[in-house]
């Protein structure tokens, strides 16, 4: 195979040696940690063998924080390298795989867990639900999420990061141009997490049609439900190809097969293709739950009802229909010949309209509205002009002519940028500030908050904004230097500032979460901001069966209803039944670790020793085909304890059992 393992620890560069120290450092505080404060089972029975899905949702929107840190080190790496013309900070090589590895860490490893979290934490509380539909096959989706990521990012210590970019392009991503591991790294780790992706998707549309509280119609789910409705179901669409797609990809790479290799019938447009049949919709799929997130603040803090709900509806649709059809503006310049490239144009343009659509109804809610500028609606407040800068550059590269002078460019790196960061990571911090006393019962400081918010928004548009002029310019992507005599030198130093105003804010944040776990004040109550849906019926944090009686829904914003009929003041003793409850399970734990373990193997080319681990997959599939437990029941006198303690709470509903 080519691999030598005395070189597997990659070394020589004084950036990556002192990665492998820290590593190593923080594994070992975290075992004496656990070890001093005796903490290994705590850790094992609430954390490693949860199927609770708000858990779930924390670790997800933990492993979020961890790869924004990480993805977000790669792009300081690369703005440091390009403030100034010709810099040897870092080498061809070593940028092209931060380069690679930024991208997919903050789409795949970043994106994706801060909204599933969002998705997993809130979305059965807004539906009425106890859990998830699967709970242990939830856990499963987290765990090989998490197994995938780590696997990917050991590559950069350990044999190498891939480097053909966060779109791995052939020929450059085959044996033949890239015979290092790095690739594999890209191939195997991300079937792992793209696996348990498919099973949210799967898990959440089933939770949605089939799970819901009485009364409550499709069109009665809030907004945020209906996005994640949307987007599950976009993922069981789109996952499986970029699924097949990786594995033709490992074929190619570790089986000598020539699916995507120009020799021997192979096609690497095929690979192409492909990849932006997955990509354009996975845009979408961190998108929509974005929207959904927008929805539920502006209408919470702007007292209103959402503007046009059916409308937004039927925009969320059509945008999932249009972002399958889409794919080729992707790559206009390829020669698909001008009857393709019009028709991807005109879809490419229409979908301006449901979105332009949401954006008018967003903007008609907060109008007349008793708007409160809490910091989770500045972010949404803050989306709105920057998206929309990021749309109409949008419609400018839809041009199929015009794109042909900007595809290449910086003009299109920083457009991508308008688009996912204000529409993805506004939102998630907005979701976060939002929902935050809902899962610990606490709320995030405000203040901090607000120094975070103006940092990071106008770091990100002094980050990027230069970006712009500098592709019109012509300065071109994927380059790891420039010459002096392009002029291009100012902006590139404007955005490299940027970049470190944009890392001070997330700094600030994490300070926050810090401070806030540390100082904030614990008697928070069960409804901090007055809204509207169900979540916000529950103790702060939610009780582990998160509703002691199933409401029924009568209308859109069922809570905010309730609240004004006086609904929600007494819980009857006589409307208390024992409750269902699945159990904790090891197996989704385990099955992750014998995945990494099989995937790390594969990746070294260890095709026996790969088969080996492998059994242990067939193992875990047996043992959970004959578990037959049908999880517990909390008894009535647990319920009446659990909902005393936070009833009357100083500061709460002050409602009573009884």
């Amino acid at each position: 195979m080519g691999i030598k393992w005395n070189e597997i620890f990659v070394g020589g560069d004084p950036l990556l040696v002192g990665s492998q120290i820290a590593i190593v450092l923080t594994v070992v505080a975290i075992v004496v940690g656990l070890t001093y404060f005796k903490k290994w089972g705590w850790l094992w029975r609430e954390w490693l063998t949860t199927v609770d899905h708000k858990k779930i949702g924390i670790m997800y929107i933990l492993s979020g924080v961890l790869m924004f840190f990480r993805g977000g080190i790669d792009g300081l790496l690369m703005k440091a390298q390009t403030a100034r013309p010709e810099m040897n900070f870092l080498d061809a090589q070593h940028y092209n795989e931060i380069f690679t590895t930024h991208g997919v860490i903050m789409i795949l490893f970043m994106a994706m867990p801060f909204l599933i979290g969002l998705m997993n934490v809130v979305v059965p509380l807004q539906i009425g639900a106890r859990d998830v539909a699967f709970p242990q096959l939830n856990a499963l989706s987290f765990w090989l999420f998490f197994s995938g990521a780590m696997l990917f990012n050991i590559s950069f210590v350990v044999g190498g990061s891939p480097d053909a970019g966060w779109t791995s392009y052939f020929p450059l991503a085959g044996k033949e141009f890239s015979p290092g591991i790095g690739n594999n790294y890209y191939a195997i780790a991300l079937q792992i997490a793209g696996l348990g992706t498919l099973m949210t998707g799967i898990n959440f549309i089933v939770t949605i049609l089939k799970m819901r509280a009485p009364g409550m119609t499709l069109m009665k789910m809030p907004m945020f439900t209906w996005t994640t409705l949307i987007t599950s179901i976009i993922i069981v669409a789109a996952f499986p190809i970029f699924t097949v797609a990786l594995a033709l990809m490992t074929f190619d790479r570790l089986y000598g097969t020539h699916f995507f290799t120009l020799s021997s019938g192979g096609s690497d447009m095929l690979w192409a293709n492909l990849f932006w049949l997955w990509g354009h919709p996975e845009v979408y799929i961190v998108i929509l739950p974005a929207f959904g997130i927008f929805s539920e603040v502006i209408a919470t803090f702007s007292r209103k009802t959402l503007f046009g709900y059916t409308s937004m509806v039927v925009s969320i649709v059509g945008i999932a229909f249009l972002s399958m059809i889409v794919w080729v503006h992707h790559f206009y310049t390829m020669d698909a010949g001008p009857a393709v490239n019009s028709f991807f144009s005109i879809t490419t343009m229409l979908i301006a309209v449901p979105t332009g659509v949401k954006i008018f109804n967003w903007l008609f809610t907060m109008r007349k509205g008793r708007i409160q500028f809490t910091t989770a609606m500045l972010w949404a407040l803050a989306f709105v002009p920057n998206f929309v800068i990021g749309g109409v550059t949008g419609v400018m590269l839809a041009m199929a002519a015009a794109d042909y002078q900007y595809h290449n460019t910086l003009f299109l790196v920083a457009h991508f940028h308008y688009v996912l960061i204000p529409g993805v990571v506004f939102a998630v911090f907005a979701g976060l500030y939002y929902w935050w006393p809902k899962m610990f019962g606490f709320m995030l400081n405000e203040k901090l908050g607000k120094y975070h918010f103006w940092l990071f928004v106008i770091g990100f548009n002094v980050t990027f904004m230069p970006m712009f002029f500098l592709g019109l310019k012509g300065a071109v992507r994927r380059a790891y230097t420039y010459s002096a005599e392009s002029g291009f030198a100012p902006l590139f130093l404007v955005s490299a500032i940027g970049s470190i105003i944009l890392a001070i804010g997330f700094a600030v944040f994490c300070y926050n979460i810090y401070w806030s776990f540390r100082y904030a004040k614990r008697n928070v109550s069960h409804d901090p901001w007055d809204a509207r849906t169900l979540e916000w019926m529950t103790a702060s944090p939610v009780q582990f069966y998160n509703f002691a009686v199933v409401p029924e829904v009568k209308q859109l914003d069922a809570f905010w209803h309730m609240k004004k009929r006086g609904e929600t003041l007494t819980l009857k003793e006589s409307d208390i039944k024992k409750i269902h409850m699945p159990s904790n399970s090891g197996l989704p734990f385990y099955m992750a670790v014998v995945f990494g373990i099989t995937g790390f193997f594969l990746v070294f080319e260890a095709h026996i020793a790969a088969a080996v681990a492998a059994i242990g997959i067939v193992i875990g599939l047996v043992i959970r085909s004959f578990d037959y437990n049908d999880g517990y029941y909390v008894s009535v006198d647990e319920i009446k304890r659990t909902e005393r303690t936070w009833r009357n709470v100083e500061g709460g509903t002050e409602n009573h059992v009884g």
